[in-house]
């Protein structure tokens, strides 16, 4: 009697070769190794990590683990992250911890030259680029798209937005900065803008990364997180999930008492905010 034949034989070759999304080096026939990388939709960190030229140097930069689990999730080694509101330099430093590239734009000249002293100098320029800039202007698009060929692709692999949370925090006096907004349509109006151009600068069939928290404003809570995202839809990306991630030491950073804003909270009816979003959205492929 002829025995059956395997019609999917597995060679020792099929088990050791990765099985690979083409945005992530994460080898899914190994899943059970990534403890590290998470993929629940609550975020809790205890701490801000520190070291590797983090630092809580500049109030409202975003913290390195969110960067981490982003560059692992989303992107390849070698490959291309475009950052359209650098900061104080996370994403730029994190990348080049993960090996990964980096476009940084940065509005402040000032805060640009602070994060190019946080790189290494054989990194600069060739594999962490970071541009002064505002993010909205069209021509700011063309020098991230001009990089983006020098360094050998025709678009960004990953993007990372985390804009201002409206006027929160005022970061400059520059009329075009978003924190300098007169309402929260102007800043609706500008940060579409670099959403827009963003997505344009994405290649098609990757992901961008929104980190976004919501404010109080006149006694009224203004959901900034779920109207940016409704602007991410309108630039034509796809929404892909919502995280929401824990805040530590909130009151503290704001200079107050935890009972002081506990009192106040208790006395105007709302509640303190412990948490910010982080939203990932897809561009479609073509």
């Amino acid at each position: 009697m002829t025995q059956p034949t395997n019609q999917n034989p597995m060679t020792n070759s099929d088990r050791s070769s990765p099985k690979q999304k083409p945005w992530s080096d994460i080898d899914l026939s190994r899943w059970r190794e990534y403890d590290h990388v998470l993929t629940d939709s609550l975020w809790l960190f205890p701490h801000r990590a520190s070291g590797d030229g983090h630092q809580l140097d500049y109030h409202g930069n975003y913290i390195p683990q969110i960067a981490t689990q982003l560059l692992l999730r989303y992107s390849k080694k070698d490959e291309i992250v475009l950052d359209m509101f650098l900061g104080s330099g996370t994403t730029a430093i994190e990348a080049a911890r993960l090996e990964r590239r980096c476009i940084g734009v940065e509005l402040k000249p000032d805060l640009v030259e602070y994060v190019r002293s946080k790189i290494q100098p054989d990194l600069l320029d060739r594999r962490i680029h970071i541009l002064q800039g505002n993010s909205a202007d069209p021509q700011t698009a063309a020098r991230v798209s001009a990089v983006c060929r020098e360094m050998g692709a025709e678009q960004a692999h990953l993007l990372i937005l985390h804009p201002p949370y409206a006027d929160i925090i005022k970061f400059s006096d520059l009329p075009e900065d978003l924190s300098n907004a007169p309402d929260a349509g102007t800043f609706l109006d500008g940060f579409e803008q670099v959403a827009r151009l963003g997505y344009d600068l994405l290649a098609p069939g990757r992901f961008a990364a929104l980190i976004i928290g919501d404010k109080y404003e006149k006694g009224e809570l203004v959901p900034l997180g779920f109207w940016c995202m409704e602007r991410m839809n309108r630039a034509g990306f796809r929404t892909k999930a919502i995280i929401v991630k824990n805040i530590e030491g909130n009151e503290k950073g704001k200079g107050k008492s935890a009972n002081l804003w506990r009192y106040r909270a208790l006395a105007g009816g709302y509640y303190i905010f412990k948490h910010e979003y982080v939203i990932v959205f897809f561009k479609p492929a073509r």
